[in-house]
């Protein structure tokens, strides 16, 4: 059964199809639907009626809907699929509603599932190239160095660098505490060439004070620095310093987590350290202590274990 892709051609023209005709004017003038879905649905529907031989809304089974679905996994993406789903549930549903179907045959209809490509992450030597970056006399230059290793020292979220404090910091333990999802709180260790990093920022950091003094990682524009100039300040300096592929801060993260797994073999301890854990996962980790978890930390972690300065 061939598979129709959506035809965005001639988005918002009149159906020649009667029954779907009448499905989109309900769609519009009852529940105001916007013209980008009106649009949506009618190219996914459009596209079901073209690809399955001899169509009838009417009489179409819920096993000839699931056997198109599955002809499509390979030539759809998965979001795709995910609207064409959408469309043909909300169309059957009105059809049931007003009487001309008894049934909702693409009630229980599946996307097939798709397996998720691992999350790509950086291998020790491009993330030592990252991380070499030797320009003291530019203070923007400080502080991305700061911001990156703290990134791969500690393995935070984007929106945990973002968010963090001076005060999180405790230098005498060497570490910081960090609010994560779920607003749950998190203590992690700060790598020696990190501390370095960042006591090299904090020198600079007065020239970037503004109203916002509690921010650890501030913007020229003297204010707590966004998500979106941080993951453009990745990019910025993995191109500048050769790196092959597109870098961004997920991706430091995940290195971090790559390369501490590597190392340990203790996946529990990683899992902590990151956070990951839910309901049940945490029963499990809750006789991992911190004193475990910093030992870990500093027997695997690739920047932990060079000799401090």
């Amino acid at each position: 059964m061939a598979c129709k892709a959506a035809d965005p051609a001639a988005p918002g023209a009149a159906s020649p199809d009667p029954l779907l005709q009448q499905f989109l004017h309900y769609l519009q003038f009852e529940r105001a639907y916007s013209k980008q879905t009106l649009s949506t649905y009618q190219q996914q529907l459009q596209a079901v009626w073209l690809s399955i031989p001899a169509a009838d809304w009417l009489q179409l089974s819920e096993r000839q809907l699931q056997q198109h679905i599955l002809g499509c996994r390979d030539s759809l993406k998965p979001k795709s699929l995910a609207l064409r789903l959408a469309a043909l549930r909300s169309f059957y549903r009105y059809l049931q509603q007003i009487g001309l179907r008894p049934d909702q045959p693409a009630q229980y209809l599946k996307v097939p599932k798709t397996s998720k490509p691992l999350p790509k992450n950086l291998d020790v030597d491009e993330m030592a190239r990252l991380l070499d970056i030797d320009e003291p006399d530019d203070d923007l230059a400080v502080r991305d160095a700061a911001m990156l290793e703290l990134f791969y020292s500690s393995g935070l979220r984007l929106d945990e660098l973002v968010s963090a404090n001076l005060r999180d910091i405790d230098w005498s333990e060497r570490q910081i505490r960090v609010q994560g999802k779920g607003n749950k709180t998190r203590i992690l260790p700060i790598g020696s060439l990190a501390q370095k990093a960042l006591q090299q920022w904090l020198q600079r950091r007065p020239a970037f004070l503004g109203e916002e003094q509690d921010a650890l990682f501030l913007s020229k524009q003297k204010r707590r620095i966004s998500a979106r100039h941080v993951r453009q300040r990745v990019d910025l300096w993995a191109r500048r310093q050769g790196l092959s592929q597109h870098v961004h801060p997920h991706m430091l993260r995940h290195s971090f987590a790559s390369h501490m797994l590597e190392s340990s073999g203790d996946l529990r301890a990683v899992q902590e350290l990151l956070g990951h854990a839910n309901l049940s996962t945490t029963q499990v980790y809750t006789h991992l202590d911190f004193q475990h978890l910093a030992k870990v930390y500093d027997a695997a972690h690739p920047r932990a274990k060079k000799a401090k300065d």
